[in-house]
């Protein structure tokens, strides 16, 4: 069966794979990027990591979607990549340079086919919006060659949170987290309670099911990077679900 397309996907598959967990010793890694939506960027809104609208929450278009390899069950959100197009002279525009993108999204899997399956793991992937991927390829391209490697994030202004959920249950979006970008654990402290640890619930929403309203609250971030901020009292204590408080400090 020499033939056969799903021996040859099982090649193609087998070449990608090895070519993603490769890394040069300037500490870029390869993988391979497509893009989703149209130049305006509407369907790169909302997405795996709860960010909502990309344009107000100061991430606009230049965002990605990462395969299960990089997105880490949703660790990975809030980090940022330096990405290039390489070693394809057809569809790389010349001296392009890189581009630099948040991770706000998930490429799924999938197994409905033998080929083509770019996300699956453990392949290494990003799904880019159509503006970041016309920046570096043609766009009839669809599929290119890239290196990649995690930069730090620059954001405009502090730590964001902005506030969900009900009287019983607060949920909150960490997000315009500067640094390494992705969070690994946030605490939350009324002003009548200690410190109180919140869980990932998806994405960057962390949430905790205790009564804390009509209290001052304070938040505790910590990157994946183990750097640790407080934002004591950020919220009075009339808050409303709903409201967005912005930290006077960043990582």
């Amino acid at each position: 069966m020499a033939g056969s397309p799903f021996l040859l996907g099982e090649v193609i598959f087998t070449t990608l794979l090895v070519l993603a967990m490769a890394s040069s010793k300037s500490g870029w890694y390869d993988a391979h990027a497509t893009f989703y939506g149209d130049m305006q960027g509407k369907e790169t809104m909302q997405g795996a990591c709860g960010y909502g609208d990309l344009f107000k929450q100061g991430y606009g278009l230049e965002t990605t979607a990462l395969s299960a390899a990089l997105f880490d069950g949703g660790l990975s959100c809030g980090a940022c990549f330096k990405i290039k197009c390489v070693n394809d002279p057809q569809w790389c525009i010349p001296d392009a340079g890189t581009i630099t993108v948040t991770a706000t999204n998930f490429c799924p899997a999938n197994y409905s086919k033998p080929t083509g399956n770019w996300c699956n793991p453990p392949l290494q992937h990003f799904d880019l919006s159509m503006p970041m991927f016309v920046k570096i390829a043609h766009y009839k391209a669809g599929i290119v060659p890239v290196q990649y490697r995690r930069v730090g994030c620059h954001r405009r202004g502090g730590v964001k949170f902005e506030i969900k959920g009900n009287p019983y249950w607060v949920l909150v979006l960490v997000f315009n987290v500067g640094g390494v970008g992705d969070v690994s654990n946030v605490k939350i402290k009324g002003s009548n309670t200690r410190w109180i640890q919140m869980s990932r619930n998806w994405g960057q929403n962390w949430d905790v099911g205790v009564v804390l309203v009509r209290q001052r609250l304070s938040f505790q971030v910590t990157t994946r990077d183990r750097k640790m901020i407080q934002f004591h009292n950020l919220a009075p204590a009339h808050w409303l679900f709903g409201q967005t408080f912005e930290g006077k400090s960043n990582f």
